[in-house]
């Protein structure tokens, strides 16, 4: 069954599905790290990774904080009710903390890594197994679905991105592997794919440099509210407040940056050999279909911007 061509669009009245790849076209937006994906880049590869343990602290610890906050304010008048909800937030909150914890002590899963130089792609599988696959033949669409409640519209959209394995004798199962990164869809999936596809297609300058493990100090939590701060800016001392205590964000930082600091790197010596830079005179060239086709898109939005 033949792929819808990248650059179109599926709407319906409570979802859209937009088709990115194949072929890598340009979306028209600008590429951004908004989930902190890139992980290494030079010029030669980029890893991207799809951890966050950052999350996982964020949705558990305002839930914590609730049950807390319900404990302490019922504790004069209601000692026994204050201990109920101790004993329940327990209960809720225990198992996500034990595997929160085990979590930890895993380690952090290996990066796909996207060679510009040859075109290709290093997908690493279970049991040490790795797929090269063809640039061109990687698949990526962004979906978004809405619903409508009494308390308003909620959006939530994902990131999809496909890989076919190379072996056509590969056992079924082990024929596809997909990743999905939860950025919301529409726009913001397309400028989170634009990261990759501009790196292969114009240059490691076209896409943000790495910023997981540990951040320059204006960007983490404490520093940020400390600039705002000086420059008088209150709300966003407010905010960057009520993010740390009722969020969680300063513990799941500090969490991100211990696992990411040193960001895992593919072992295998024949993959370490695949990553080695090529003279400039052995790049693989884009194939005369994707030429046509950047073309074809760039006329696109280019009429697209002038006539909007």
């Amino acid at each position: 069954m033949s792929k819808p061509a990248a650059g179109t669009s599926q709407k319906r009245i409570f979802s859209r599905k937009d088709y990115l790849a194949p072929l890598p076209v340009p979306t028209g937006q600008k590429p951004s790290d908004m989930l902190n994906i890139i992980w290494r880049k030079n010029e030669v590869f980029l890893d991207i990774g799809n951890y966050s343990i950052g999350s996982a602290v964020m949705g558990l610890w305002p839930l914590v904080m609730v049950f807390l906050a319900m404990s302490y304010f019922t504790r004069n008048f209601a000692l026994d009710f204050s201990q109920d909800i101790l004993l329940l937030g327990s209960v809720i909150t225990g198992i996500p903390t034990l595997l929160l914890i085990y979590a930890l002590y895993r380690q952090v899963p290996l990066p796909i890594r996207f060679n510009r130089q040859r075109r290709e792609v290093c997908v690493p599988r279970e049991d040490g197994e790795y797929w090269i696959v063809p640039w061109e033949s990687v698949t990526a669409a962004a979906t978004q679905h809405s619903s409508v409640s009494q308390a308003g519209k909620n959006t939530m959209g994902l990131l999809f991105i496909g890989f076919e394995n190379p072996d056509p004798t590969a056992k079924e199962g082990n024929q596809h592997f997909y990743w999905g990164f939860n950025c919301g869809g529409g726009t913001s999936a397309m400028a989170l794919w634009e990261c990759v596809r501009s790196y292969m297609e114009i240059g490691p300058q076209s896409v943000p440099d790495s910023r997981v493990g540990v951040a320059p100090y204006e960007e983490t939590q404490i520093g940020s509210i400390i600039m705002d701060l000086r420059k008088g800016n209150v709300l966003g001392v407010l905010w960057g407040i009520f993010c740390i205590t009722i969020l969680g964000t300063y513990f799941a930082e500090k969490l991100q940056n211990l696992k990411l600091s040193d960001p895992p790197d593919l072992p295998c010596p024949a993959i370490i050999e695949w990553s080695k830079p090529l003279p400039p005179e052995q790049w693989a060239k884009p194939s005369p279909e994707l030429c046509a086709a950047i073309a074809e898109r760039e006329a696109e939005l280019t009429a697209q911007a002038q006539n909007p």
